[in-house]
């Protein structure tokens, strides 16, 4: 399946690999856990404009695949760059069931597909509540959810804020796992609820390790639902 340019997907993160090394530097830990093959869907949290960038930076070994909303194709010049690097176009909040389909058949394709559970970029303190298309999209393909947490992105490109500082970005990669590891409960909503818990878990943990305090307004509901299924 052709999925935009690999010489411009190249080029663009070469270029934002040099910005990163310019502005604080980038690292990434556990690389080891990113699966070399295969569809996988890459759940990070959400901070900045930069978040993907910083992604595919230190995902060498996989070519990093994004839905991107809709309204950044307006600019028609900057909707063709993105789509050769390989976004492609999401209507956010109205069941964009075309892009859903083409999402699946990247990660059965064996593409690796960034998808945000927050949808939107948070502040960098809190989690936001979770969208459903991570979840469904790993129950309805069996595919792994690799948890990430970023810190950095925040301070060079924080949302909303003219005002921006250095700052090394760290990237830090969880262990993968499948709805089918989780989801062990009777019903299809205790399911739900224990792949939600365990990506929130995973993320805001991932994200203190990078130097990211962010607190999870959700853990107290969310380990409950974990105890009750042990």
């Amino acid at each position: 399946m052709k999925v935009g340019s690999l010489i411009v997907y190249r080029l663009a993160v070469t270029s934002f690999d040099v910005l990163f090394r310019f502005t604080g530097g980038i690292q990434a830990r556990h690389t080891e856990r990113i699966p070399e093959s295969g569809g996988l869907i890459v759940c990070p949290i959400h901070l900045s404009s930069l978040d993907p960038p910083a992604l595919a930076c230190t995902m060498r070994k996989r070519r990093l695949l994004a839905m991107a909303k809709e309204e950044l194709w307006k600019n028609k010049l900057f909707g063709w760059v993105i789509k050769q690097i390989g976004a492609f176009p999401i209507r956010r909040g109205e069941g964009d069931r075309e892009a859903i389909r083409y999402a699946q058949m990247l990660l059965e394709d064996g593409q690796a597909l960034l998808m945000f559970p927050e949808g939107t970029r948070g502040d960098g303190k809190i989690l936001q509540p979770f969208a459903s298309g991570p979840m469904m999209m790993a129950k309805k393909t069996g595919l792994p959810v690799i948890p990430i947490g970023i810190s950095g992105t925040e301070k060079l490109f924080p949302k909303g804020k003219s005002r921006r500082e250095k700052a090394k970005v760290t990237v830090v990669y969880g262990e993968p796992f499948t709805w089918a590891e989780v989801a062990t409960a009777a019903s299809e909503k205790e399911n739900r609820a224990l792949f939600v818990a365990r990506l929130r878990r995973d993320i805001q943990s991932l994200c203190v390790e990078g130097g990211l305090n962010v607190q999870d307004p959700q853990s107290s509901a969310l380990e409950s639902v974990s105890e009750s299924q042990a």
